[in-house]
């Protein structure tokens, strides 16, 4: 936890998808960066439920649909974003899930290697004839020349600990692309408490723009490229309706997902944000 002169204000928010328990934000005014706390012993009990979507390819709810129809679109631009920046063809997907990303990248001539913690995600994943590993030690020394991170760097217990593994893994000039929500965004400030990623206490870490910039630099890391996940807003926004009526009211986060990408044009703060880093010499 942030030291008492760092700390701002705290939070209470809801586990709404699994266990219901409420949990604490801490704000560290400093990095303008929340966590939450405490942080369970058992956390990956909290990843148990057929609503942890990311863990599964479902398709039984119109939130599922909508997620898998969006993922599969999502692909194609996570593609396209990596090729930007090929330079060899050494990849790694850290918190690979079901491993679709990494199939994607694999037909596209990537030479691709994946961490993901959940075993029913890589059961799902060894169906896609992909093999993932458990542990982030099961590579040893062996190094990248782009690693992604797609909505997981906010579910890391030891942050300094992970971006200090992402210096010691990646090659000299290589690349780093890490996604994560941006709790400034207008969909955050609209619904509250109710904002679906908040997800805590999976989320550990919630970050701003600001935060995102400072811890990476501090580990040599410069930023180079910005790039909003639009539907995320609408996807969040979805949630973020059940949350705090109890039912999907598609009509209104469709609303809410159109302001808070609108607002956003100005202003940068979208629902989730693509951050792209490279490794300073």
């Amino acid at each position: 936890m942030p030291s008492k002169s760092k700390v701002e204000s705290t939070m209470q928010i809801k586990d709404f998808s699994v266990s219901k328990e409420e949990f604490n934000l801490i704000y560290n005014k400093e990095l303008d960066k929340y966590t939450t706390d405490p942080i369970p012993n058992n956390l990956e009990d909290y990843y148990v439920s057929e609503n942890y979507i990311s863990h599964t390819d479902s398709k039984k709810t119109l939130i599922d649909r909508i997620y898998q129809l969006v993922k599969g679109y999502m692909l194609k631009k996570k593609l396209q974003h990596i090729n930007r920046y090929r330079n060899g063809n050494q990849l790694l997907d850290i918190g690979a899930g079901t491993g679709d990303f990494l199939v994607a990248a694999k037909n596209d001539g990537w030479k691709v290697n994946g961490i993901e913690p959940s075993k029913i995600a890589r059961k799902n994943a060894e169906k896609k004839d992909l093999t993932l590993f458990e542990l982030k030690s099961n590579l040893n020394n062996q190094k990248f020349d782009l690693i992604t991170m797609w909505h997981v760097l906010e579910h890391v217990p030891d942050l300094k600990d992970q971006l200090q593994w992402l210096v010691d893994h990646l090659y000299e000039n290589g690349t780093l692309v890490i996604a994560v929500p941006n709790f400034n965004s207008y969909d955050s400030k609209h619904y509250k408490e109710y904002w679906a990623a908040w997800d805590v206490p999976r989320h550990i870490h919630h970050f701003s723009r600001k935060s995102m910039i400072m811890l990476f630099s501090e580990f040599g890391f410069n930023l180079i490229e910005e790039k909003p996940m639009y539907f995320d807003s609408y996807y969040v926004s979805l949630l973020s309706e059940k949350y705090q009526s109890g039912n999907s009211n598609i009509f209104k986060a469709i609303m809410s997902g159109f302001k808070s990408n609108w607002k956003a044009r100005h202003s940068n703060e979208y629902s989730s944000i693509i951050y792209t880093f490279k490794r300073g010499k």
